[in-house]
């Protein structure tokens, strides 16, 4: 066995040694909670927290009201067909047209017997399905993909978490619900037993009466198990569209764009500004200086401007910028330093002085309107 050692000696590594590297210690975790752009993206994969469980008591709630409701009506009916079809049906000599006619009419009776079931079972499915998902279109939810027909993804999938938690599910709904209506058989086994002296409304009532008690109490247990699986799917969504501090940021940068470019793109946006601003410098009427920290450029044409305009402002450098290129366009520099000031703080390029510095400026204007005539 050859082995090769640090200089440092601190520890050696074989070639027969075995090492295994978990690489998920190098990943990042997922504990950042979705943001809304990545829940549209999953929402147009068809990823949403939804819980069958619930459209499924949905379902079973309306037909047991529907069926509380008019159960007396459904058993006449009921009641009604089943003797024609014994005494009628029976008597009648068989051939085609006979045979055709039994079962138009055992069809149109299932048919009215059944629609309003079904219309009312669909329309509380979609109603509870609604709620909780809204409207949802996700064509990509109904693309093939090759993963679905992949046996080894296929066997992964049947022996993940998601899928124990589903199995252990209905095996306790299997449990749960099986005990529940032995139990309340169990309750009016003796009355099921004197229900051979009836007619066949009594038997039909009696019935009736032990499947809706058996009826409630499953319905019952269902909604308790949909309700606390809708919370088991709410949570695990969240916990399955979570995101790692990377995504984070990489989302944010694709939104938003990178930091670096952005400030940079604001930078150029700024030089852009003083450029037009200085080009608007030699058009100025008068520059008024603090002195050589602040410099504001005011434009005002007699009989055009209702009030005088900023055109170019700027401290530091930009004022010694402002200063340079008045000089060089001989635009009069009148050194004013609290009218300096309250115009550079107060107003922005492009607006016009505020009415408290009318008197102050006007003084200004008048001087140098006073020496252009001299």
């Amino acid at each position: 066995m050859t082995c090769v050692k640090e200089k440092n000696n601190l520890f050696e590594v074989c070639e027969t040694d075995f090492i295994q590297i978990n690489l998920q210690l190098f990943a990042e975790e997922k504990t950042e909670e979705a943001t809304p752009h990545k829940k549209q993206e999953v929402r147009k994969e068809g990823q949403v927290c939804k819980s069958s469980d619930l459209n499924a008591v949905a379902v079973l709630v309306a037909f047991y009201t529907l069926m509380w409701l008019f159960y007396e009506g459904f058993i006449e009916n009921l009641c009604r067909y089943i003797t024609f079809s014994l005494n009628d049906g029976v008597l009648m000599p068989l051939s085609q047209g006979n045979l055709g006619h039994i079962l138009l009419g055992s069809s149109l009776f299932l048919f009215k017997f059944m629609a309003p079931v079904f219309a009312v079972c669909m329309a509380a499915g979609f109603l509870v399905n609604f709620g909780q998902v809204g409207l949802v279109f996700a064509p990509k939810a109904i693309q093939p993909k090759l993963s679905n027909i992949n046996p080894i993804s296929g066997f992964k999938r049947m022996f993940s978490k998601r899928s124990l938690v589903e199995l252990a599910k209905a095996l306790l709904k299997v449990v749960v619900v099986g005990w529940v209506a032995f139990y309340l058989v169990s309750r009016d086994f003796e009355n099921l037993l004197l229900i051979a002296d009836r007619d066949a409304v009594g038997i039909f009532m009696a019935v009736a009466a032990v499947l809706g008690k058996v009826g409630a109490g499953c319905i019952g247990v269902f909604l308790v198990i949909a309700v606390f699986d809708y919370m088991f799917q709410r949570r695990e969504f969240k916990e399955r569209i979570k995101m790692t501090k990377k995504e984070v940021r990489d989302e944010y940068k694709q939104t938003e764009g990178d930091p670096l470019v952005r400030s940079r793109i604001r930078e150029q946006q700024r030089e852009m500004a003083r450029r037009r601003m200085m080009q608007s410098v030699p058009e100025a009427t008068v520059v008024i200086t603090n002195p050589t920290h602040l410099a504001v450029a005011l434009k005002y044409e007699i009989g055009e401007q209702e009030a005088p305009q900023v055109v170019a402002k700027g401290a530091g450098y930009v004022a010694q910028k402002i200063i340079e290129i008045a000089r060089e366009y001989d635009v009069p520099i009148v050194e004013n330093k609290p009218v300096a000031r309250m115009l550079y703080k107060d107003v922005d390029i492009g607006e016009d002085i505020p009415s408290e510095l009318y008197k102050a400026v006007a003084e200004i204007l008048a001087m140098i309107f006073r020496l252009r005539k001299s």
